[in-house]
């Protein structure tokens, strides 16, 4: 996606191999008088937050992984359920969505939502969490679907009894614009959506074998404007013919939360097909969050843009038997998107005449949200949407909805405004710096939580003024290194509350990056191993504010630097072109145990989309464990980008250390022309006037358009004739290796055929 829910930190190296030690969590800035604080930690990918009445914490993890901790102080989760099976973790496509049922535990019931590795009508696994080539993950894609499960948890926390299967759907051709949320509504009802599963790269309608069964064709048969109705316009599947499926891609969903049937009370209840029969709202490009506000039956949708918009649209009453459309792919924000206007579609010329349903907020990729903000501009996605409703913040907050930024790391306040409804011209930074924010939600105490996957945590943004600071942690060890066995006393006494409260104490005394070895002020701990142990002590006073810090203990003589690793393959002056298979190789060791064991590694590869130089966020596209070697495809993606490959060796000790390679593409200049000149050309989803070039990656594909008519020399009407290369007036290119000149020629038109553009 140009902006999808970006599931990994934004970063941009300069080019080059570089070595990093074991990556550490970036602070946040909050506004005066808020503290941000961890409060679970050592997560892995985390997508999903719940808590329950009994204080329970449900996260999921985006492998397919549920994990649950008593409440939010406990450091030792219980595996609800491993759903990694039947879950494809590639990209963007993982466990997104999860919910509990509001009268938990009475109905026991947790609701999963997550990309389900298997094609339409098949079973999983079909992939892995992987994508080869052929089919490639961005060429004809490896096609998945999306499935909804209800799960019922025992009074350990455990899921019992297997999947209670509610929804299978959500066709998806390309790895992102996967499903997102689910939810419960005012109603009882169960509110669930996906992505349009298309391309991120080029207009797409269809073209690319048409996995998907969209119509008018079968699949594997390439559609064509202007009858085609698949790729992004199945977010307009339910405006179909009679008879033509409906999918619930680009749509927000209304469920029984037993069966997965259709509620009583649908927009679309005389529709035959029961997916339409489903549906509440739809014309979404990725709607990965959405949340209902507080004792309403709004329910607001942060909707992931792709050339130039980012919305959050309203639902006034979800529950209700109208149905919203949103646009997409016709519009992007308030405007007609030019890729698929240009292309003179059917499904969006209908639509044209009657209108969308305007977003509430847009957000342009290149301003800033709040001016001053500090949050990065270009790449973004928006991630999360989350109402203030029973916190103890100041009163300007008062139900403020808060919305975050994966791609940007930000989440901001929009205040209310006199008339009760968010301000768009009120919005304020709340949390900067955030390391992938995918979701917020409010939690207990009514504070507002987030979950930030880069980072691997839940955090907490809480309210102290003057009245509370956060405590002063201090740890000592006596003594700090000897040989093994070592005996060591540690002291926590030094730490200190600026209002006098009690504090209480929680160490990680072995190591392990979990608070659970004793909660004295001065504990005791023997090492028989040799090894350098962090050893960590958390203080919280009585308002739940918390400090940590650290102090290492040295048993032995261990090495004193931490594992030499690097990558022998590809070399830093690679350069690849879409498609091109590339090998890996590396080893690494240390003076302790040598050269370390192919199961001391862990190799990442995360595409780079950058909007600039110093601008760019990235996409995990795939990793690998337990080998020395291997090798990848090289994905399709818009320029400018670029790949980082990253290895990871952990040694016995478990001091770890990173090298990263970046690679860039082989690029060509690409030359759009046209006969009269000045014509109006679109060229993925930006529209241009002639002449003007793009640079794009060698091997990218690639979709142009010639809008015809157009008013051109005199203002004389013009229309389309033909394209240099022989393509259709709407088709897709192949980027050569040496630049290229593409020609639209136009005649003069004595007839209308279409409004002036």
């Amino acid at each position: 996606m140009r902006t999808r829910p970006s599931l990994l930190i934004a970063v941009a190296l300069a080019a080059g191999a570089l070595t990093v030690p074991a990556a550490t969590v970036a602070s946040a800035t909050v506004p005066t008088g808020f503290t941000d604080t961890a409060v679970i930690s050592g997560l892995t990918s985390p997508t999903n937050a719940v808590f329950a009445p009994d204080g329970r914490v449900f996260v999921s993890e985006k492998s397919g992984l549920v994990k649950t901790f008593d409440s939010i102080a406990d450091t030792t989760a219980t595996v609800t359920a491993d759903l990694r099976t039947q879950t494809q973790d590639y990209w963007d496509r993982g466990l997104l969505g999860m919910t509990l049922d509001p009268q938990y535990p009475t109905r026991p019931y947790l609701y999963v939502l997550y990309t389900y590795d298997a094609v339409p009508g098949g079973t999983a696994p079909r992939w892995g969490d992987t994508c080869p080539t052929p089919p490639g993950a961005t060429d004809n894609g490896c096609v998945v679907t999306g499935r909804l499960s209800r799960l019922t948890v025992d009074a350990n926390g455990v899921a019992t009894g297997g999947e209670q299967v509610l929804l299978t759907d959500w066709c998806q051709q390309y790895p992102s614009h996967s499903v997102g949320t689910v939810t419960f509504g005012p109603d009882g009802a169960l509110y669930v959506g996906g992505g349009d599963g298309a391309s991120f790269n080029f207009a797409d309608w269809g073209q690319r074998g048409n996995p998907c069964a969209d119509p008018p064709g079968a699949a594997g048969t390439n559609l064509s404007p202007p009858t085609a109705r698949g790729g992004a316009l199945r977010s307009q599947s339910v405006r179909r013919p009679t008879g033509e499926p409906v999918s619930l891609n680009g749509a927000i969903a209304r469920i029984n939360p037993d069966t997965g049937a259709p509620m009583p009370g649908s927009p679309f209840a005389g529709n035959p097909n029961t997916n339409a029969k489903r549906i509440v709202a739809y014309g979404f490009r990725n709607e990965f969050r959405f949340a209902f506000r507080p004792g309403t039956g709004e329910l607001w949708a942060g909707d992931v843009g792709w050339d130039t918009w980012e919305e959050i649209n309203r639902i006034p009453d979800a529950t209700d038997a109208v149905a919203e459309n949103f646009g997409w792919p016709c519009y992007e924000g308030a405007a007609r998107q030019p890729g698929y206007d240009g292309a003179n579609l059917d499904v969006c010329e209908s639509l044209y005449g009657t209108g969308q349903t305007a977003p509430y907020y847009t957000y342009n990729h290149g301003a800033s949200v709040a001016s001053g903000d500090g949050c990065p501009t270009g790449g973004s996605s928006v991630s999360g949407i989350a109402f203030e409703t029973t916190s103890d913040y100041p009163a300007s907050y008062d139900g403020a909805l808060f919305f975050s930024d994966s791609s940007r790391g930000c989440i901001w306040a929009m205040r209310r405004g006199a008339n009760g409804q968010p301000d768009p011209t009120n919005i304020t930074p709340f949390v900067t710096g955030v390391n992938v924010p995918v979701q917020v939600l409010t939690g207990p105490g009514g504070d507002l939580f987030y979950v930030a996957l880069g980072a691997g945590q839940l955090r907490r943004v809480s309210y102290t003024g003057a009245s509370n600071q956060p405590p002063t942690a201090s740890a000592t060890a006596t003594p700090q290194s000897g040989p093994a066995p070592l005996t060591v006393r540690f002291s926590g006494a030094g730490s200190t509350d600026p209002e006098g409260g009690a504090l209480t104490y929680a160490w990680d005394l072995d190591g392990d990056g979990a608070f659970d070895d004793s909660t004295v002020v001065n504990p005791t701990y023997t090492y028989v191993s040799q090894a350098s142990v962090p050893v960590r002590l958390r203080v919280t006073d009585p308002a739940g504010l918390s400090a940590t810090t650290t102090v290492t203990v040295t048993i032995g003589n261990p090495p004193s630097n931490s594992p030499v690793v690097t990558i022998d393959d590809p070399a830093v002056t690679t350069e690849w072109s879409v498609g091109q298979t590339i090998p890996f190789s590396g080893r690494a060791a240390d003076a302790q145990d040598g050269t370390l064991p192919a199961s001391a590694y862990r190799w990442q590869l995360t595409l780079q989309h950058c909007t600039s130089s110093t601008n760019c966020h990235a996409h995990n596209v795939q990793s690998w464990t337990g080998v020395t070697s291997g090798s990848f495809v090289a994905p399709d993606h818009e320029y400018p980008s670029f790949l980082d490959l990253s290895l990871t060796a952990t040694d016995s000790t478990g001091n770890a250390t990173t090298s990263i390679v970046r690679l860039n593409p082989r690029t060509v200049t690409l030359t759009f022309q046209s006969s009269p000149s000045r014509a109006r050309l679109v060229v993925g989803g930006v529209e241009q006037a002639t002449p003007f070039t793009r640079t794009v990656i060698v091997g990218s594909n690639n979709s142009i358009s010639a809008p015809s008519p157009q008013n051109l020399t005199l203002g004389l009407r013009f229309r389309f004739t033909n394209w240099s290369d022989g393509g259709a007036q709407s088709h897709n290119i192949t980027a050569p290796a040496t630049a290229a000149t593409y020609r639209a020629n136009f005649q003069l038109s004595l007839g209308i055929t279409r409004p002036s553009r």
